[in-house]
């Protein structure tokens, strides 16, 4: 058993912080064992105590959403809407990825990155090509970092090199699933079908078998466009909605979901996301970058949809999701006072939101509550002169004005991860 010694703080409800000033969390085999006030709470005499002193001890972090294959298009062409960005400057980007040298000199520049903001888990689309996104399921098992890692499927409406065969398709995700088998593992595949419009129904029919026979998760997007849900009417006249259509190809809920943005939910969308327990990855600076508009965060959690957060890079500009916190917040703030009065987010909801709701994806990740397996970041923010604040003002203000420089541990299932080699 090890016992980690620091200010302990995590939400094991949205409402509110679990705060303990000079706490202990006992941690063995990976999971947590409990909090206490003091290490001989835990009667273990022989137990190796590693004191992190007045530094504070939190969740890791996860990121719900984000291309790991747009990584190098950060900060790139956000004057544009979702559409013509996706054609002008995604599609060409991802096209470099038949390249797997390339992909492996960007992809290891991803992986270290989301290692220095704090993120020890994400659900990541990489590309259509194999070679690529095996390289970098292989990296995050390099690294001792959790992902769950998509080859994307897409077989129309995009650049010919980025298309391929149904076959194809369904032969390289086999591949993977085999390759990356073992359930319990920290990297596995997700089944991606890009989106709707980029995929004929015998696509999404061959992705929905693929996860239920290989007990894989799924990820897509969802209404994140106006335009976008236009051109599915179009494409997929038979499903009422959006969401039906993922449905009727057995991709929502079915098997473990998360569908990033859902900016424009309908009333029936808004049920089947309850009644499928599929996850929302909230993509507050995607939303707002590529003009898709602004997602109702709090009528999800008050219907009781499953919520997590994303950076969407590239859509997103920030890697952060302490940031994305943030943003959330400010977003939240818009909604509620422009468009109908909602409450506005609070921190420890966001905070909840980003660390056990999106952790509850990948088991029981997330929190310091007994059984959790022990993902945690060790932060030093005395540069941010927290005399006479107090531990939950402490946080507020590292997630608004910290960077990774303050980040001086970071732990996942148990084991602390060294930085990435690049």
């Amino acid at each position: 058993m090890k016992i980690y010694k620091a200010n302990i703080v995590y939400t094991q409800h949205p409402g509110s912080f679990d705060v303990l000033k000079g706490g202990c969390v006992a941690v063995e085999d990976g999971r947590v064992v409990g909090v206490a006030s003091d290490a001989s709470h835990f009667a273990v005499p022989d137990a190796e105590v590693v004191d992190y002193g007045d530094c504070l001890l939190i969740p890791a972090m996860n990121d719900m959403h984000v291309h790991a294959s747009q990584y190098r298009n950060q900060g790139i062409a956000m004057d544009l809407e979702l559409l013509p960005w996706l054609a002008n400057y995604t599609f060409p980007e991802e096209a470099k990825f038949a390249s797997l040298s390339y992909a492996d000199s960007v992809y290891r520049r991803f992986v270290r990155d989301l290692w220095r903001f704090g993120t020890m888990r994400c659900v990541t689309f990489a590309t259509t090509h194999y070679e690529g996104s095996r390289r970098l399921m292989q990296l995050f098992q390099e690294a001792g970092m959790g992902a769950l890692v998509g080859k994307v499927s897409m077989d129309r409406n995009s650049r010919p090199e980025l298309c391929e065969s149904v076959a194809d398709s369904v032969r390289h995700i086999e591949a993977l699933a085999e390759e990356f088998g073992d359930p319990e593992g920290l990297v596995r595949p997700i089944v991606t079908p890009r989106f709707i419009p980029s995929c004929t129904p015998e696509m999404l029919r061959a992705c929905g078998e693929l996860a239920r026979k290989y007990n894989l998760s799924v990820q897509s997007h969802l209404s994140e466009n106006t335009d976008e849900i236009a051109f599915v009417r179009k494409l997929e006249p038979e499903s009422r909605n959006y969401a039906d259509a993922y449905l009727r190809y057995g991709l929502f809920g079915q098997q473990p979901t998360v569908m990033a943005h859902c900016v424009w939910p309908e009333d029936e969308e808004l049920q089947l996301l309850k009644e499928n327990g599929v996850m929302v990855a909230h993509c507050p600076t995607s939303n707002l970058n590529v003009s898709s508009g602004m997602a109702p965060v709090r009528t999800f959690l008050d219907k009781g949809i499953r919520v997590g957060l994303g950076s969407d890079i590239s859509g997103g500009h920030d890697l952060s999701i302490f940031r994305m916190m943030a943003y959330a917040v400010q977003v939240s703030k818009m909604y509620g006072k422009y468009c109908g009065g909602a409450p506005f987010l609070t921190l420890p909801e966001v905070f909840w939101i980003a660390t056990k709701s999106a952790g509850s994806f990948f088991g029981k990740v997330g929190s310091f509550e007994p059984g959790y397996e022990f993902d945690a970041l060790v932060i030093d923010d005395s540069a941010l002169n927290y005399d006479n604040y107090t531990i939950v003002q402490r946080i507020e203000r590292f997630i608004y004005l910290g960077d990774d420089r303050y980040i001086t541990h970071r732990y996942c299932r148990g084991v602390e991860i060294p930085e990435p080699k690049v």
